[in-house]
């Protein structure tokens, strides 16, 4: 799975196998704070601000931002590939589509509707699968399972759009995930999505999460990812399963 020089990336310590992907780099270092021992900066090029260190089960970790939006997702992977990560959690937010979604509920994605641009550009499918074992690990340690639909605008002027996407079975919208699972299957890496609902769409109006409330999501997104990664024990042992769920 080796590639050519990371070209956006610049590490500046190892990189770990495993790596935790939020979007946001402020979320990356709080997260990094939180799970790792004596964090070292990987990469700070781009803004895109990376952490490698050793998490509570001994073993190393990275937690790499990948800024918003697929095309962005669809770079730092593909460079982290290169550079020898094997196993990727998305940790991010997404607005919910339903009514039964509550504000600040931890959800897993084990399928997302694909309707952006950079994973159509990468031929994925209609419908992208996450990692079976990781998706396993991630309901087990608290997240619910749901369908979420990747789109490409946050501030989508189509008034009638969510109607579409909760006909084509999403429950969930976010912006990454779909790049994410298509860069991973193409590379024969592993990739799960753990979000926080963030947004409330289903009642005509959005409706936000409050700032501490956001703050606290993004510390268990950071504790949940990390305990189904520990629990998949895929790193060193070529335990879990792979993209294709086998």
């Amino acid at each position: 799975m080796s590639g050519p020089e990371p070209i956006h990336l610049r590490p500046a310590t190892d990189l770990a196998e495993r790596v935790v992907l939020p979007g946001d780099p402020h979320t990356a270092l709080r997260v990094a704070q939180s799970l790792l021992e004596s964090p070292l900066m990987f990469n700070h090029a781009h803004g895109l601000w990376g952490y490698t260190g050793l998490a509570a089960d001994g073993a190393p970790l990275t937690v790499q931002s990948t800024g918003m939006g697929g095309p962005s997702t669809a770079i730092v992977v593909e460079e982290l590939i290169g550079l020898g990560a094997r196993t990727f959690v998305r940790i991010g937010t997404c607005g919910a589509l339903v009514a039964r979604l509550e504000l600040g509920e931890l959800v897993t994605v084990p399928e997302v509707v694909s309707r952006d641009g950079a994973s159509a550009a990468l031929g994925a499918d209609p419908r992208s699968t996450a990692d079976t074992g990781l998706t396993r690990a991630l309901q087990a340690a608290g997240a619910r399972p749901v369908t979420a639909i990747s789109t490409d605008l946050f501030y989508d002027p189509r008034l009638a759009i969510a109607d579409d996407w909760l006909a084509a079975g999403a429950e969930v919208v976010e912006m990454e995930a779909a790049a994410l699972l298509t860069v991973a299957r193409r590379r024969g890496a592993c990739a799960a999505v753990l979000l926080a609902v963030v947004d409330r769409l289903d009642r005509g109006s959005r409706a936000h999460i409050d700032a501490d409330a956001l703050e606290t999501a993004g510390r268990r997104l950071g504790e949940t990812a990390f305990a189904a990664l520990a629990a998949d024990g895929r790193e060193g042992s070529g335990g879990g399963e792979g993209p294709d769920g086998r």
